[in-house]
């Protein structure tokens, strides 16, 4: 017996544990020997993370793609596992440590913080495991990977030796994001941009030996404004810290005003002037005559548009500050070409001291200071030499010139500290050499983008892709095979036994003072004796690009990598593009490979998800206060409401907007498919028998078992398109207004009537339809379906819902839908007039058919009592003219009246409505204008002009349907 109502708290529990004691979702569960196999591997969510509404979209998607294939027999394999997420995991377990009052991270020691990580991971990490199974994802869950377990640390090691000995990967000096808190570099995706209150110093950079020289400004027209004699030229900053690292200062090859000065030197102005460094003006198409003074600074080891200008020019690039983003005072090398940055790239080893140029940049005054400290001292020192650009103040006195101003500043998203992009020893992979393979996988459709236009993105980051920096400074993480000896020469191997072999080699076949130290010792040597090894740790996306063969247990040819690789589809966000989906495909093309020796995409699709906004549309952040836990939403709604929100709302290309009304509207779509499925046990449904479509007698019948093919129909085709929301809305249609509204509204005579046979009819129908209707919806709501499956039959059925065929109905009856159909639509028509012209609910009245042909006639005969019950109609007459005050309505091209008289106000109505219209028609223009402003829809975000395409879309459809209203009227 189905309980009264359906209680997601108690019932999905207990789902889930039927669902894990019968090992339903282990790789393979419910198929076919010899069945075709299908697998997705899950975007590993970090270690440290939580349920937030972009996971529940992107799991809820994959669960949704998995259980359907699933169901249609195939071996489906969906892949869980964790990301080991080096830097905010190292974060939340030195916190834990300083909580705890425990010594810190550097007092313990590498090995005894490393264990401690250890023991949070086992004890604390992987919360948002359960969460997701609270979701209902059906991964199998008993091959869990994790990625510094030791088959994928195996996996690491493998891959970054094998760069390495291919030169794909090196070590060298580039430009990082360093974050100074954590004293490591960050990929892009760990900095945030924000925009703060900033200002723009503009500052005299004197010529050297005290030159000249004309400066001359024109408008538009040619003609001149401004000529005077300057001994300097002016630059503007907003980080004159950085001032003392200046290589050059660049102006556009086609700025007349600096032409006289290009080729010359200038001071930079910091320090005493004895010792201030003289840098040469260049021409560079970087800077813009049109910005500020047309004139910047170029400082390469600071600045990453600057780095270019550097590389580009052969300008010197000087490192200015410590890990700590302080202002250096090591006494280590200063600066270094880009010409020795390359070099030393190339050879294997680390910079020797006779590589870089010992040149101190720092005053002694400066020294140790932290950046903002610093900057201040040296915008006071430079006020204070008179280097300044000033201005006139109200009461014509010089000051200098500042600009207050908004700047876009980097901050580290985890530490919350300013970014400084920092010139370090860091390792690469060279991904201009492995960018051609996965360009040529997607361009030749072996791998495709859905949507198509993420293809743009995926194509312009391999086009201009940068070497990848996949070092770290950390300890909590895949640490770098890489051991250096003596001399700095480097080995890479896969362990320290490899490389301490690898160096006796490399020492006894080389002349040198380390040759006959070797061939002393070379029966006692000890690793650690003559090697060091690096201390750094790979960045995360290293371990994560190698995730579809990886889980799958490569290196080792296992049963699993021979079956399920490549993986079917990867359901990801936009954002990881760059990150992870264009990785995924180089070390997937690189190291997989076919029997003749081609790459392997590790996916053929690639299905892009949108952003989850809040319902006005705005992101989801902390700082706006409009974060969603869903967690809480599964709580409240259960699990199914909010899946099936997600899915209906996932139109391709298009954010959803998440409106808890919306997850509470589709908890209602759950309970109304519980309480029909009530009614028909309350009424002798039949579960779990055939039915033969081609016997059925009604037409009532015939028409449902129809209608349910074509509901099946379209959610496959949708489905197969990656169209959820169409697959969705199919469904929900089918469900709650052709099955329960209709069908079971009509159904009700036959089954309150003396007709045994019909009302047996009815019952074998109903409860085959129900069945079909728990297998289609079961991807979407996997919990209420289970439960109703298992509870609408006496005893067990023979398989659980989640590996029951998927219902594919081979049926359809054109005479039977025409004709049932054209009584839905009529009814439904003549309620939505009673609606639009607020005739009471208890109000009758007459349905005049206007020219009724004889198939008219005999439907309207026919379904007489139907009408008069579900559309409040006291009787069905034919005339050749609607008679006056009638609304008019067409129905399969037959017009029909109902007279209003007597019902409503006719002419207060029509003023309602046309008032109303009205309205609309304003609104309208109003949004008419703002979308035709080219400025608006240019500079506004993205958001906000959607917010407005989404209203003027409302608007029309709303005057529309007002005009139709007044039509009727008329």
């Amino acid at each position: 017996m189905i309980e009264k109502t359906y209680d997601a708290a108690a019932i999905e529990p207990r789902i889930a544990q039927r669902w894990e004691d019968a090992g339903a979702f282990r790789a393979g569960a419910g198929a076919a020997e010899g069945a075709e196999p299908f697998s997705i591997v899950i975007p590993p969510p970090n270690v440290t993370g939580s349920l937030h509404m972009g996971h529940a979209l992107n799991n809820t998607l994959q669960d949704i793609l998995v259980r359907f294939e699933r169901m249609r027999g195939k071996d489906v394999l969906w892949q869980p596992g964790m990301d080991h997420a080096g830097i905010a995991t190292q974060m939340v377990v030195e916190r834990k440590l300083a909580a705890d009052k425990l010594p810190g991270r550097r007092e313990m020691g590498r090995e005894a913080f490393i264990e401690k990580v250890w023991e949070w991971k086992d004890e604390s990490g992987g919360l948002i495991f359960n969460q997701l199974k609270r979701l209902g994802a059906s991964c199998d869950w008993s091959r869990e990977r994790f990625t510094m377990d030791e088959g994928l640390s195996e996996a690491v090691r493998e891959v970054f030796v094998t760069l390495y000995k291919q030169s794909l990967i090196y070590r060298g000096k580039r430009l990082v994001n360093w974050d100074p808190k954590f004293e490591t570099a960050i990929s892009d995706m760990e900095v945030e941009s924000k925009e703060v209150d900033g200002h723009m110093w503009h500052f005299k950079y004197p010529l050297a030996g005290g030159e000249t020289y004309t400066y001359v400004e024109k408008d538009a027209d040619g003609s001149v404004v401004l000529s005077e004699e300057r001994n300097y030229i002016s630059i503007a900053t907003t980080r004159p810290e950085t001032m003392l690292g200046d290589g050059a200062v660049a102006v556009h090859p086609s700025d007349e005003r600096y032409a006289p000065i290009v080729g010359k030197l200038c001071e930079i102005p910091v320090g005493p002037k004895e010792h201030r460094r003289l840098i040469p003006i260049i021409t560079d198409e970087y800077p813009e005559p049109d910005f500020g003074s047309g004139a910047v600074k170029i400082t390469g080891a600071h600045d990453f548009n600057d780095y270019q200008v550097a590389k580009r020019n052969g300008i010197p690039l000087y490192r200015l500050m410590d890990t700590k983003a302080a202002m250096r005072d090591d006494g280590e090398p200063y600066a270094v070409s880009a010409a020795q940055a390359l070099a030393i790239t190339r050879s294997g080893k680390l910079p020797s001291e006779n590589e870089v140029d010992e040149i101190n940049l720092v005053p002694e005054e400066y020294r140790g200071l932290d950046r903002m400290e610093a900057r201040a001292k040296i915008i006071d020192a430079i006020n204070a030499d008179r280097l300044s650009v000033t201005i006139k103040d109200a009461e014509g006195n010089d000051i200098p010139y500042v600009e207050n101003k908004k700047i876009m500043q980097p901050f580290g998203d985890r530490s919350g500290v300013v970014i400084e992009p920092m010139l370090t020893d860091q390792w690469f992979v060279d991904n201009k050499a492995l960018a051609g393979p996965p360009l040529d996988a997607v361009r030749d459709g072996r791998a495709n983008f859905v949507p198509k236009n993420w293809e743009k993105t995926y194509f312009n980051w391999l086009e201009n892709i940068e070497p990848w920096c996949i070092s770290r400074q950390l300890w909590w993480g895949h640490q770098i095979p890489a051991w250096y000896g003596p001399d700095g020469q480097c080995f890479v191997e896969k362990s320290e036994e490899e490389a301490l072999d690898a160096a006796i080699q490399h020492y006894l076949a080389h002349e040198g003072p380390w040759k006959s130290w070797v061939q002393d010792r070379i029966e006692k040597l000890q690793p650690g004796e003559i090697l060091i090894r690096d201390e750094d740790v790979l960045d995360t996306w290293f371990s994560s690009a190698l995730w579809p063969f990886s889980t799958l247990g490569w290196p080792d040819k296992t049963p699993e990598l021979e079956r399920y690789y490549p993986t079917s589809v990867l359901v990801t966000g936009f954002d990881i593009i760059p990150f992870w989906v264009v990785r995924m495909m180089q070390m997937g093309l690189h190291f997989m490979k076919d029997a003749e020796g081609n790459g392997i995409a590790p996916f053929h699709t690639i299905y892009i998800h949108a952003l989850v906004r809040d319902k006005n549309g705005d992101k989801m952040s902390k700082s706006k206060g409009n974060v969603v836990d869903p967690v809480e939403l599964i709580d409240e709604y259960g699990a199914d409401a909010l899946r099936f929100t997600l899915a209906i709302m996932a139109a391709q290309g298009r954010d959803v907007k998440l409106d808890t009304q919306r997850i509470a509207g589709y908890r209602n779509f759950g309970t109304k498919l519980w309480n029909a499925t009530r009614f028909a046990e309350m009424n002798g449904a039949v579960h779990g028998t055939a039915v033969d479509p081609d016997g059925l007698k009604l037409p009532l019948n015939r028409w449902i078992v129809t209608e349910l093919g074509k509901a099946s129909s379209e959610t496959r085709a949708a489905l197969e398109a990656y169209r959820f929301n169409d697959a969705a809305a199919a469904l929900y249609r089918f469900v709650w207004n052709t099955f329960c509204d209709w069908y079971v509204e009509l159904a009700k005579p036959a089954l309150a009537g003396g007709d045994e046979a019909a009302a047996n009819e009815v019952r074998a129908v109903t409860g085959m339809v129900l069945d079909r209707i728990f297998a289609l919806l079961h991807p979407f709501m996997p919990f209420v379906t289970e439960e109703l499956w298992a509870a609408t039959v006496e005893g067990n059925r023979p398989r659980l819902l989640c590996h029951t065929e998927w219902p594919a109905i081979d049926f359809a009856d054109v005479e039977a839908a025409d004709d049932i159909n054209w009584l839905v639509d009529l009814v439904s028509e003549i309620r939505s007039v009673r609606s639009e012209m607020n005739v009471p609910a208890a109000a009758e009245a007459a349905l005049v058919a206007i020219g009724a042909d004889a198939l008219a006639m005999e439907r309207l005969e026919r379904h007489g009592p139907a009408l008069k019950r579900l559309a409040r109609v006291t009787a069905v007459t034919t005339a050749e003219q609607a008679p006056e005050q009638a609304a008019q309505i067409v129905v399969g091209g037959l017009t029909f009246a109902l007279p209003l008289a007597g019902m409503i106000d006719i002419a207060a109505e029509r003023a309602r409505l046309e008032k109303a219209r009205e309205k609309a028609r304003t609104e309208i223009k109003r949004i008419d204008g703002k979308l035709s402003n080219e400025r608006f829809v240019a500079n506004a975000p993205e958001e906000v002009v959607a917010q407005e395409r989404e209203k003027q879309a409302a608007y029309r459809a709303e005057e529309e349907k007002l005009a139709a209203a007044l039509d009727r009227l008329r």
